[in-house]
């Protein structure tokens, strides 16, 4: 195609395709920006710099809601914001959940499990990425709910205790499910057309 020609295939009335550079895609680097930050404050003496860190914490939890609404308002989701959105969420849940467990405030098999479950999924979905990018799901965004709730009760002080136990439980829970269901999704994306047998529509 010539350049500054119009596509051929585009109908008149569509939107052009959405840049890399916008503003959700700025808030998820935002997002990934404030992790060491959240991490120096959190291993920093003192009530204070808790909460600091909660503060930290729960900013760039927000801006992941922030920057999802505003892409699909705008019409501005991009593959990069689909693959980098989850890395921005793992990277902030995970430092988080580790600094804890390094902190003896949460048992390590927990973290193991999840972040294995994270990094597990993230690959995978770098692996089938010429077959198609696989969105979030309803139950992956409930899973990043109740993490994000689970860990900010955790990291804020308190004889918290029995709550902490019960949300980080239902965030194992349904971390553990919707990794199944991921899996399931990119198994039968691998087995798309091209392994179709000959003939088949």
């Amino acid at each position: 195609m010539i350049a500054g020609a119009p596509d051929p295939v585009a109908g008149p009335h569509d939107p052009p395709p959405a840049g890399v550079w916008n503003i959700a895609n700025a808030l998820t680097i935002v997002r990934i920006a404030l992790v060491p930050v959240f991490v120096w404050m959190f291993f920093l003496d003192g009530t204070g710099w808790r909460l600091a860190a909660f503060g930290v914490f729960a900013v760039a939890s927000i801006t992941d809601k922030i920057d999802g609404d505003i892409a699909r308002a705008r019409g501005i989701v991009t593959d990069f914001g689909k693959i980098a959105d989850p890395i921005a969420d793992k990277a902030l849940t995970g430092a988080a959940l580790v600094s804890l467990s390094v902190m003896g405030e949460l048992w390590w098999w927990v973290t193991i499990v999840i972040m294995a479950r994270e990094i597990g999924i993230t690959v995978m979905r770098f692996v089938v990425i010429r077959r198609g990018v696989i969105p979030a799901s309803k139950g992956g965004k409930l899973k990043t709910m109740l993490q994000v709730i689970a860990i900010g009760l955790y990291i804020l002080p308190g004889p918290l205790d029995y709550l902490r136990w019960i949300t980080m439980g239902a965030a194992l829970v349904v971390t553990v499910v919707t990794g199944v269901d991921y899996v399931l999704q990119a198994w039968r994306m691998r087995r798309g057309p091209e392994d179709a047998p000959s003939g088949t529509p």
